[in-house]
């Protein structure tokens, strides 16, 4: 078996996670945004229920530091619920690949969060999985929207802008 497909045991995949999340302070502390060891060592753990509830696995770190680094400087996010958000968009992000029969790579999805999280959704994980997630997913599944294409948010963002006028 070539190393590239070798799995790391559970617990150097708990310490590779724990380091790139706290390399992620160094960045985030420019936006008032630091995570404490326990605060680290709890989205580590709200991963794995992450993963469990939306039935994933993943074989690497996963992407709690790209969602970090991606949300930093949403205005949404202070100090005070900077944890609580970031889990939060840890369980949307698992629901959105399961949602989009993961047709979508894992930085796409994290920048289309971003987008709907700090517009339209003014904040709300809660709004981005129920309608925008919810959107995204069923023009995936239905076959209107295809990977890559430049129009994904443009047939999104008309179809909320349909729902605000009913």
């Amino acid at each position: 078996m070539s190393e590239e497909f070798m799995l790391l045991p559970a617990s150097m995949l708990h310490q590779q996670s724990l380091i790139e999340i706290r390399k992620c302070n160094d960045y985030t502390s420019v936006y008032g945004l630091r995570l404490s060891e326990p605060d680290i060592k709890l989205l580590v753990e709200n991963r794995k229920e992450s993963l469990t509830s939306n039935g994933r696995i993943e074989f690497g770190g996963g992407v709690i530091d790209k969602l970090i680094m991606e949300f930093a400087n949403s205005p949404y996010i202070q100090q005070d619920n900077y944890v609580s958000k970031i889990q939060e968009l840890q369980e949307t992000f698992y629901y959105f690949k399961n949602e989009t029969l993961d047709e979508l790579g894992d930085d796409e999805i994290i920048r289309l969060m971003k987008q709907y999280f700090d517009t339209e959704c003014q904040g709300s994980t809660e709004y981005l999985q129920s309608t925008v997630v919810e959107k995204i997913s069923r023009k995936i599944r239905f076959g209107n929207i295809a990977y890559g294409e430049p129009d994904v948010n443009e047939d999104v963002n008309d179809d909320l802008n349909e729902d605000e006028m009913l």
